[in-house]
């Protein structure tokens, strides 16, 4: 079954809500522990009262009853309970009607409002300051400063040990906002760690394997479309020298991700001295489709470049030589790299732009994809697209041009 509503809604307006299991526990032993001491005859004022005997019980079933609702209106609670206690000053007294009149006090420091938490320490202060200075004036005996720290033990003193325990708990609650905020970010950061590195592990895949497997599809098809056994043992060597060399790509690869932090020495990474065994690959891919390819470089002298920009820079070169060994039509694809002390990288990868005769690999776009994101990643620039063809070459290229910044420096030694 369900569990019963939190409260009962009187006249539709006013909601009763639901006691605390502890609650119940303290007001029930309160009243018991008090009705145990009014049957013994143990009273805190011996007896003096012109009430009957069992007046005592009634100041103290209030205060017991306002118990149940400590948590839910200390405000209230506190105010009944201060009239209880007042009201047992004219019986013959209880201690547990004291007793539960300090627990009222600090239940309405720690489960009041703010404002309540402030103000009840502070007036509990004055009243204590101002009972021990009255008593002592009026009774002219040094037995009212006494009774003024008595009344400050019954309502000071559990009133600072609720602000104590307050703060304690707020403090809790902030630490453990401040873990779940923390381990909520901690989360994030894996997720867009682990989203970035998915992303890395597919520019490198596609980069790496597309070039081999676009020269094996157009060779292939060409092989399979033509019936000349010259053509097609040429197109099996060239499948061949891919296919050796994109199963070595794809060990390198497999080698990257199964890497541990104890290896001494990390797995190599493409630079630019291996662009032109690339453009070397790159004409004998190209040969049958008309393609012829050049490596212009015309960088200075100097130290090294950073890794990570002559990784981008090769990756960018082995996509465009892909893209046109699948798309350019006959003519020449020109590489052309420039680079000056303190200046930024640029490279420039040109093809025929148009339509051409033969087998052609299909595309999906991934490879532009991922020259944006390498370039985005360096904070550099890139572009591509058709443009027009330079003097005595073809009317339109196709024309792709990254800029790599080299922050200052951060350029190695070769």
């Amino acid at each position: 079954m369900r569990r019963a509503a939190a409260g009962r809604v009187l006249d539709g307006r006013v909601t009763i809500p639901r006691p605390h299991r502890d609650d119940v526990l303290i007001g029930a032993g309160t009243f018991l522990g008090g009705l145990l001491l009014w049957s013994l005859g143990l009273n805190l004022h011996g007896g003096h009262s012109e009430l009957p005997h069992w007046a005592a019980l009634v100041p103290l079933a209030v205060i017991c009853a306002q118990e149940l609702f400590r948590r839910s209106l200390p405000l209230t609670t506190l105010a009944v309970g201060t009239l209880a206690l007042i009201a047992d000053l004219f019986t013959v007294g209880s201690l547990f009607t004291v007793l539960a009149f300090t627990d009222v006090v600090y239940a309405a420091v720690v489960y009041g409002s703010p404002a309540t938490a402030r103000r009840v320490p502070v007036t509990a202060a004055l009243l204590t300051v101002a009972s021990a200075i009255g008593l002592m004036v009026l009774l002219q005996d040094p037995e009212g400063l006494f009774l003024g720290v008595l009344f400050g033990v019954l309502t000071l003193t559990p009133s600072i040990t609720g602000v104590v325990i307050r703060n304690h708990r707020e403090a809790a609650g902030a630490a453990r906002l401040r873990a779940e905020q923390t381990a909520l970010l901690a989360e994030m950061d894996r997720v867009q760690a682990v989203a970035a590195e998915r992303a890395r592990m597919a520019r490198e895949l596609h980069d790496m394997v597309a070039n081999h497997l676009s020269a094996i599809a157009i060779h292939s098809t060409a092989a399979l479309s033509l019936d000349d056994p010259g053509t097609t043992r040429q197109a099996l060597g060239v499948i061949r020298e891919n296919s050796v060399a994109g199963l070595a790509e794809m060990r390198r690869l497999i080698g990257l991700l199964r890497q541990s932090d104890d290896d001494d020495e990390p797995a190599a990474a493409p630079t630019l001295a291996g662009l032109e065994a690339l453009v070397r690959q790159a004409c004998v891919n190209g040969a049958g489709s008309g393609l012829d390819f050049a490596l212009d470089d015309r960088r200075e002298d100097g130290p090294a470049l950073p890794a990570p920009v002559e990784l981008a820079a090769y990756r960018i070169v082995q996509e465009s030589l892909t893209n046109a060994l699948k798309h350019a039509a006959p003519g020449e694809v020109r590489v052309q790299l420039t680079h000056a002390a303190g200046r930024a990288l640029t490279v420039t990868v040109s093809s025929p732009f148009g339509s051409r005769p033969g087998p052609r690999a299909p595309g999906s776009g991934a490879g532009l994809v991922g020259m944006r994101e390498r370039v985005a990643l360096l904070g550099g620039e890139i572009t591509a697209g058709p443009a027009a063809g330079p003097p005595g070459g073809p009317a339109r290229i196709w024309c792709v041009r990254a800029v790599l910044p080299v922050p200052d420096g951060k350029e190695h030694s070769a």
